[in-house]
């Protein structure tokens, strides 16, 4: 039986995560709050973010770049700024 959240994301209840697959409070809040689908959402925008900035995942300063992006698309519904990408209207 999967896990069931209240996605901030989706704004509705959907799978949740199977595991905690981020460190620290942000991570705990991600596992109790965010949907599996929505996590996946986010990492595509990640991806692209991590390409188009050339990002380097061992620079701290990257890192924490990164991790305000994901909290503003998570909780917040804010897109990140990716050239050339137009998300999809909802």
């Amino acid at each position: 039986m999967s896990r069931m959240v209240f996605c901030q994301n989706l704004k509705k209840e959907t799978e949740g995560l199977r595991f905690q697959l981020y460190p620290g409070d942000v991570g705990k809040r991600i596992f109790d709050n965010i949907s599996q689908e929505a996590w996946t959402n986010w990492q595509k925008k990640q991806t692209m973010l991590i390409n188009e900035h050339k990002m380097n995942m061992m620079n701290p300063d990257d890192r924490a770049i990164l991790e305000k992006h994901m909290i503003n698309y998570l909780f917040e519904g804010i897109e990140p700024k990716i050239e050339g990408y137009v998300p999809e209207k909802k």
